[in-house]
């Protein structure tokens, strides 16, 4: 009975030991990255649906069990989640994911954002002080978190500080494996017209011109004298009206209808448990989304 007992101790212990880092991703495109990175060390939990903007949403009981497990909260930052997020840490009254803490982590601080210096100033609609933070559609960059995130996973276990970092490797060889495919995809695209901000990174990336935005100031919905100021402006050129799945295509089809233009709606997040190869077939389709018009 008693070497029972010390076998049934060790075999919980070597559990312990082994415990894989309990994650909350914020969004599934995050949670894909904390996957990647951290393969069978991690446990991770997706707060956000893959349909649904990210600025507004609301703290939910789920995300506040999620967090309150978590040893790690992962989110976008840049306060691509400020409407919800620290309203569910807060209520999920768990110090390790507090801000400033271990378990907080923001892929945005470990990057270089775009469009920085924007005055907070709501007349300038839902602006964002800190820049840009939707660079989880630049894979380039999502290589860059993926290393600050492999050292913050080693910190909460050292054990496989070794997996995590080479995972991180794998996972930058696999994005510059594409990116010059991507590239040659893109090359000679006569431009977009998008609903948000939230494809610049990808187009910046691909040296692809961004006409104009359906949205006449950020969150504000499009309205019919904007609509038709993007008619008129780009009248006789080519392009691409590009938006996301959960935003309104009504503006998009008016617009693509005056100009001749075709319309291409499509998800910007991954679904979760999603993996770098769902990630890459996501880009591709922006990819050749924008390249449409090529001759």
């Amino acid at each position: 009975m008693k070497k029972l007992m010390f076998a049934l101790l060790l075999f919980a212990l070597a559990g312990v030991a082994h415990a894989e880092v309990r994650v909350a991703a914020t969004v599934p495109n995050m949670g894909m990255l904390v996957e990647e990175i951290g393969g069978d060390a991690v446990d991770v939990t997706v707060m956000a649906p893959p349909d649904r903007d990210a600025h507004y949403l609301e703290a939910r009981p789920s995300m506040m069990a999620a967090l309150r497990r978590a040893d790690l909260v992962v989110s976008v930052g840049a306060e691509l989640e400020i409407g919800w997020l620290p309203a569910a840490i807060q209520g999920a009254n768990n110090p390790a994911v507090q801000t400033g803490r271990t378990g907080y982590f923001e892929g945005a601080a470990h990057i270089q954002l775009i469009e920085t210096g924007v005055v907070a100033d709501r007349a300038g609609g839902d602006v964002h002080p800190a820049g840009n933070p939707h660079f989880y559609m630049d894979p380039e960059r999502m290589a860059q978190v993926g290393h600050a995130l492999a050292d913050r996973l080693a910190q909460l276990d050292e054990d496989n500080a070794e997996l995590f970092a080479d995972n991180a490797e794998a996972f930058e060889e696999a994005v510059e494996a594409r990116v010059p495919e991507w590239r040659e995809t893109a090359e000679g695209a006569p431009g977009v017209l998008l609903f948000h901000k939230d494809i610049n990174y990808l187009m910046r990336l691909l040296d692809v011109p961004i006409h104009g935005y359906l949205e006449p100031l950020p969150g504000i919905p499009p309205t019919a004298r904007h609509l038709r100021s993007l008619v008129d402006n780009l009248s006789g050129r080519e392009g691409v009206v590009m938006l996301t799945d959960f935003q309104p295509g009504e503006g998009a089809r008016f617009v693509a209808d005056e100009l001749g233009w075709e319309v291409k709606q499509m998800p910007n997040q991954v679904e979760p448990g999603a993996d770098r190869d769902d990630y890459f077939q996501m880009i591709d389709n922006w990819v050749k989304g924008a390249s449409i018009h090529r001759d």
